[in-house]
């Protein structure tokens, strides 16, 4: 048998079969394999096929394109490290001179990667310190990479690749930001609350009197001074009463000021959201961001409006009455205190286990999120290929997780409880036996007893319900953490701080020795190009070219690494983001369109257009005759991402949009490639309408579409290698020439399929 089943949790699935009989040749007598990882791209990215192993002695590698094996016995000094970006991840095998080799595979191997990392460090160490091994237990392992966890903890340092920081209860001051608007509204608040509690504190103390002089000396033999009685009871209801006035009206304005700070900060959040530039939003999930602004600012809201003000008031009680206390019988009043110093410990213990618990439980929730947000826009892909039971399987997975993170902080939270509530039943226990005792030396009356037992009762119940503050502080902790780091996020596209604002757009773009990084991957180099007021550019070459990124920076979707973009001669990072935006139309491939009417998603870009404005655009675009046979016309709705239209009835659409704005530069990225041959023919006649006296720069995989552009900038790996018209980059025999060949040769190629009489014939154009 192959020794390749042992892992650090037992359960490794076994080599490839095409790899099997190489690896056996290659261990030595009683060497095992411990992890391993198929690498399946070379050194230029291109698919190949090669092998990484660890083995309890050594480390192996096969990579693509070699003709023998690697190996390195594992000794001190010796370091595997893994990066990843764009898709491709890395491991780099380095020594004490430095990297020695690098392998690289697609992020579907990345967890596979990371056992042999683990592995890696496992069996060096034990080589190093002459230890045997200690493998985890399955049940102390991660799920995903295998990797033991640390104790007393439930995420995979590994596999949780996103850096992250237990949030802290100071945290929550950074929301100050948002009540500096209300402070007055709050201290109003905080005084009727100190009034509303002391106004509960007199009905106590005025137990002490009925007790002491009228119904003792009533059992005594004394008859009853209903005046005086009649005074405290109306001492009692007035108290009452004020105490209900005050409450209220403390509740109602701190609620309405609570209220107005969720408001606020949702509204920032989601102001400075839209603010951040593309690359931000790359890396994040739309479920995980929709879950911050809604799900994380409510749970704010409900901490300022309802938690933090009882809080408040809970204080302020214990505080008012530990100060009566105090001043009626001192020695009682200590007896009192005792269980404090315990429940303070408590209270310590669990804010420190709840303190990463709750992030850790919104991270997972948002998890549940995305796979709806993923699901729900996609329904269509997702019945198109019956993948209910999967994506049903996907959510119940995820709600599975959410389930047990949950259960596993309530295990926590059950005990705390009921222990708060034990501490306090003890000391009211503790309370009554010394004060029996005091009375039967003299020492105090009945009525302070009564009195102590009264406040006693309000006083536990403070402390109790105070210490459940500690759940709700560290939710809203970590809440505040997660929108902050929204708001803390900077964007790469900064608006100018001396900003330049055009008089009169004319048009011109120039590009001098603009490049752009995307991390550490260079994406577009030494780019030098000008395009003249009215010029169309047709932009042309293979996929992954660079022909959308110098798009995306010609639009400031994102800013050069080096270089500049010019417009008018003024370099666009000087020109306000939105008034440089306004200049210009876009048109994508896959056309973008909100839930509304027709009429609203025309006039996007320019919403106080007027009915006619909207039309003409429409008619521009050759759209007016298929909305008019919609059922309502323009006021017809559109479902969400545009449902209920064709592909090329949503492109007219989004002409009409560009159109209808304006603008003295467009984009044309792909804009006819998903529709047929009848409404191309459509397409490209609002698109000769949209393109008149505009500059304009397309971008087309079918180079028969840019036959009207003035002139071609053929694209390589990030650089632009030929300029021309269609005739002078035929002549040169270079780039273009070859491409537009190798198209031909595609479409003459192409299997003959029946056509209805309607339907013309194509040829290789």
């Amino acid at each position: 048998m192959i020794p390749n089943a042992q892992t650090l949790a037992g359960n490794e699935p076994a080599l490839p079969s095409h790899w099997a009989a190489e690896v056996e040749a290659k261990l030595a007598a009683g060497e095992k394999t411990q992890a391993w990882v198929e690498i399946d791209l070379d050194n230029r990215l291109r698919f190949a096929s090669g092998l990484v192993l660890v083995t309890d002695r050594r480390f192996l590698a096969y990579a693509p394109g070699d003709t023998s094996w690697q190996e390195w016995p594992l000794r001190g000094g010796l370091t595997l490290n893994h990066n990843d970006h764009a898709g491709v991840g890395a491991l780099e095998l380095i020594d004490e001179k430095g990297l020695l080799a690098t392998w690289r595979y697609t992020l579907a191997k990345n967890l596979a990667a990371l056992r042999v990392i683990n592995e890696f460090d496992l069996n060096r160490d034990s080589i190093v310190s002459g230890q045997a091994v200690l493998r985890a237990s399955d049940e102390d392992c991660c799920p995903q990479c295998k990797a033991p966890l640390p104790p007393g903890e439930d995420e995979c340092p590994v596999c949780n690749r996103e850096a992250t920081v237990a949030p802290s209860t100071w945290t929550l001051f950074r929301l100050w930001r948002f009540a500096r608007p209300y402070r007055w509204q709050l201290i109003l608040g905080f005084a009727l609350t100190l009034a509303s509690t002391a106004a509960q504190l007199v009905p106590p103390y005025l137990t002490m009197p009925l007790m002491d002089e009228v119904l003792i000396p009533f059992q005594n033999g004394k008859p009853i001074d209903w005046p005086l009685v009649l005074t405290y009871l109306g001492g009692l209801f007035v108290a009452a009463v004020l105490a209900w006035g005050l409450g209220w009206i403390r509740t109602y304005i701190l609620s309405l000021v609570s209220e107005r700070m969720g408001r606020d900060l949702r509204t920032q959040t989601y102001d400075h959201l839209l603010g951040l530039s593309l690359e931000y939003f790359g890396g994040k999930r739309t479920g995980d961001l929709m879950a911050r602004i809604g799900n994380e600012t409510d749970r704010i809201n409900i901490f300022l409006s309802l938690d933090l003000l009882n809080f408040a008031t809970d204080v302020l009680m214990i505080v008012m009455t530990a100060v009566i206390l105090f001043s009626i019988n001192p020695w009682l009043a200590l007896v009192t205190l005792l269980p404090l110093p315990i429940i303070g410990w408590l209270i310590h213990f669990v804010r420190e286990k709840l303190r990463t618990g709750f992030e850790k439980i919104d991270r997972v929730w948002a998890e549940v999120t995305n796979v709806l947000a993923d699901t729900i826009p996609g329904i269509r892909v997702v019945k198109a290929f019956a993948q209910e039971k999967r994506e049903g399987e996907r959510f119940r997975a995820a709600n599975e997780h959410n389930l047990q993170m949950n259960d596993k902080l309530n295990k926590t939270w059950s005990l705390f409880t009921p222990t708060v509530t034990l501490l306090t039943e003890v000391g009211l226990l503790v309370v009554w036996v010394f004060g029996i005792w005091q009375i039967s030396k003299g020492e105090s009356t009945v009525g302070v007893l009564t009195a102590f037992l009264a406040y006693i009762g309000r006083f536990y119940t403070r402390l109790d319900s105070m210490s459940r503050i500690v759940s709700a502080t560290q939710r809203a902790a970590s809440s505040t953490k997660r929108i902050f780091d929204i708001l803390d996020h900077v964007s790469s596209v900064p608006e100018p701080t001396n900003p330049v604002h055009l008089e009169k757009v004319t048009g011109q773009l120039e590009l001098k020795k603009a490049s752009f990084r995307y991390g550490t991957r260079s994406v577009t180099r030494d780019v030098d190009l000008v395009i003249q007021p009215g010029e169309m550019i047709g932009l042309v070459g293979h996929s992954g070219s660079g022909k959308s990124t110098l798009v995306n920076l010609i639009c400031r979707f994102y800013d050069v690494s080096e270089g500049q973009v010019l417009i008018d001669g003024v370099d666009v990072r000087s020109v306000p983001v939105a008034e440089f935006r306004q200049h210009i139309g876009l048109v994508l491939q896959e056309p973008f369109l909100f839930f509304g009417t027709i009429a609203d998603n025309i006039a996007y870009g320019k919403p106080k257009a007027t009915r006619q404005e909207v039309i003409a655009a429409a008619r521009a675009a050759h759209a007016h005759e298929f909305i008019l046979r919609l059922p309502h016309g323009y006021d017809s709705l559109v479902g969400e991402r545009g449902q209920g239209l064709s592909g090329g009835e949503r492109q007219r659409i989004s002409i009409a949009r560009a159109l209808l704005i304006d603008p003295r530069i467009l984009i044309l990225d792909e804009a006819t490639s998903a529709v047929d041959t009848e409404t191309e023919k459509e397409i490209q006649k609002a698109l000769d309408n949209l393109v008149k006296g505009r500059t304009t720069i397309a971008i087309a995989h079918r180079l028969s579409t840019l036959r009207k552009a003035d002139r071609l900038v053929v694209m390589d790996r990030g650089r632009i290698v030929e300029v021309g018209n269609h005739d002078e980059l035929m002549a040169v025999e270079g780039h273009y020439f070859k491409l537009y060949m190798a198209q031909a040769r595609n479409v003459d190629t192409e299997p003959m399929l029946p056509r209805s009489a309607s339907q013309p014939k194509t040829h290789a154009e």
